[in-house]
Formats: structure tokens, sequence, C-alpha cells
């Protein structure tokens, strides 16, 4: 692993920091905006997300357009990729979601509110990870991937219609502008701006924090003699090399994921400190426990076969407008669907005090 820059870990931990903060105070979760859109007829959190997402690809974009950072070289712009191994992996993914009752980014920023089956989530969350992705369940997402792999002419929106004959430039425009034209509106004139002005302030700050992290690593972080990844939040593989550091720190060193956890934890637990809101929380049955633990189990699997997490695809992958992204958004979503209407929807915890437990998770 190279060594980044200290500017960079700096920069991730401030990232962090805010993350943390803004995450606690508003509720961000990309399964709360689903259920509250599909299930309780509340879109201030879908309205929420699709803010963020619209203003991670506006802000992404530019840093892109003015030569700041070469989004090129992200993981989501790959030559080759399987659309079958992403499609699968979002679906596990969203499906355990349902199960933990929160997204991987919520986990981690509850954490730091005192909430102990948060930690123990995250905690399995990186293990299936590191399995999936090195361990024994490695060799299988392997075949699978050997198997289904492609490699078409274009991987992003922009390459598509650049390829089409509009050119580069235009072809970044157009692409952004039918991508966000959507999600400005679902955000900003579908329901009253008043009653989800906190929550669209959030999306909008979570947006631009994925830009921060894009120009932490592919601006600050650009070194010839030591190139570093160009990446920005997700929290799939940042949380199993967070484990893995905790464990083996000696022999590892500090890179922009492992510093963007702790920011957030630590920004939790500081907003959670001053605001009153730290308290200790656990499991109220074995049910709950074994429900919430498969949960992140099928998170950690899924969103190594993904590439990333809702926040990591589904904003960071999306705002480089890479063609995987928007299949692992889908797979998000039917997962999701699955887990709260489908044939196989998870059933509400029978004991009421679990039911309220789990409820507290989101908020």
């Amino acid at each position: 692993m190279n060594e980044l820059p200290v500017v960079v870990l700096y920069v991730g931990l401030a990232i962090g920091l805010v993350f943390g903060a803004v995450g606690l105070l508003s509720g961000f979760c990309s399964l709360s905006g689903l259920r509250g859109w599909w299930v309780e007829r509340d879109t201030r959190m879908i309205r929420s997300f699709a803010l963020a997402m619209a203003v991670a690809i506006i802000a992404t974009q530019t840093l892109a357009a003015f030569g700041l950072v070469d989004i090129g070289k992200s993981l989501y712009l790959q030559p080759s990729f399987s659309p079958a191994l992403i499609l699968f992996g979002g679906l596990l993914f969203g499906y355990g979601m349902v199960l933990s009752n929160g997204c991987a980014s919520r986990a981690v920023v509850l954490i730091g509110q005192g909430n102990l089956r948060s930690l123990l989530v995250v905690i399995v969350i990186a293990i299936t990870a590191q399995m999936t992705l090195k361990g024994l369940l490695a060799p299988a997402r392997l075949a699978f991937l050997n198997a289904t792999a492609q490699t078409p002419q274009a991987v992003s929106l922009s390459e598509l219609l650049t390829d089409a004959g509009l050119g580069t430039s235009w072809g970044q425009l157009l692409a952004v502008v039918a991508v966000c034209a959507p999600l400005l509106y679902v955000a900003l004139a579908t329901g009253r701006l008043r009653p989800a002005a906190g929550v669209l302030a959030a999306g909008a700050a979570i947006g631009l924090l994925v830009a921060a992290g894009w120009f932490a690593t592919g601006y600050l972080g650009d070194d010839d003699f030591s190139p570093a990844p160009v990446a920005s939040l997700t929290f799939v593989a940042p949380a199993a090399d967070t484990l893995q550091y905790v464990m083996l720190s000696t022999g590892l060193q500090l890179n922009f994921g492992v510093v963007l956890v702790a920011g957030i934890v630590a920004g939790s637990l500081i907003t959670a400190l001053v605001t009153r809101r730290f308290r200790l929380e656990g499991f109220v049955s074995a049910r709950h426990m074994l429900r919430s633990l498969t949960g992140a189990a099928l998170m950690g699997a899924g969103g190594a076969m993904a590439y990333g997490c809702t926040v990591g695809q589904g904003l960071t992958g999306v705002s480089t407008l890479a063609l995987p992204s928007f299949i692992a958004v889908v797979g998000y979503m039917g997962g999701v669907w699955v887990g709260l209407r489908g044939p196989i929807r998870v059933p509400a915890l029978s004991s009421p005090a679990a039911s309220a437990a789990t409820a507290d998770a989101t908020n």
C-alpha cells in the first residue's frame, strides 16, 4: 500500500467528522428514505438522498471538467465489470439493510451514539466483506466475476453520449442534466420545502462531502512517485480495512477509508455528547440479534460484490456517472423492496420493546 500524504489523512478525518455530525443530527439513511417512501408515505428522507446524489454528481463532474480530479482512475470506471455480479450483490445488500434496519453508513454513525447493535453490525459487515474480497468466499466471487464479466465500449453515461457523436464536453454536460434534472425535481418540487429543510440541507452537505473526498484523494493526494487510489465516501471496504488496521496496525499504513470511518465515529460521538443523545443500547432478544447480524453478513458480502454500499455506489459511484453504479442502485432498491413489500418481506419483531429498539436504529 502506498503511503498517502498526511494532508489527505487529515482531510479524510475532517470529512468523517462532518459526516458523523450531519448523519447523526439528520438521520440520513437510504433505508429510511425508501421505507418512508414506500411504506410510511413520508418522502422527506428520499428527497434528501436524491438531493445528495444530484449535488455529488454536479460537484464531482465540475472537478473532473476542470481537470482537478481524474475520476477515470477510480474503482467505478474500470473497463471490465460484471453487471450480473453487481446486481446480485446489490440485491443482497438491500435485503440485508432491511434485516439490520439500517444501511452501512447509518450503522457507523450510530456507533458514536453508543449503539452496541450497530457496533456488532459493522464488525460483521467488515468480516464478511473481507471474506468475500480475500477470504473463503473470494473464489466463488471471482468465479462469478470471470464467468459474467463484460468489457463494453463505454463504462459511463457521459461516454455513451460522447460515443453517440455529441463530443466529450457536450456528452458530459447532457449526462449530468439527464440524471440531475429528475433528481432535483424529486428533491425540491415534489413536496413542501419548509418541513424538509433540515434533511434537505443534510443531503446537500453530504453530496458536497462526496466531492470533497474526490478532491482529497484525487488532487491533494496526486503524486506521480507514490500513486494512491482515487476514492471518496464508501463504507464496506473501509470497514474491513478499519477492522484489519485495529488488529494489525504495526504492519499496515493508514488509508483514506480508515481515517474516514474513525472520523465519522468521532464526529457522531462528539455530537451525541453535546446534544445529550448518547446512550448505550443493545439487542433486546436473541431473534433481534440473529436478524441484525444476518443482515450485516448479507451487507458485507453483497457490498463486496457490488463494489460498495448505498453511499459508496449510490452517491460516490453515481457521481462518476458510471454505468455499474446505476446497476448497483437498481439492485439495492430491489433488495429493499423485497424486504419491505416482496414475497419474502421481513416481518416486524413480535415484542413491542424489540420493535421500538429496531425503529430507534434509524432515529
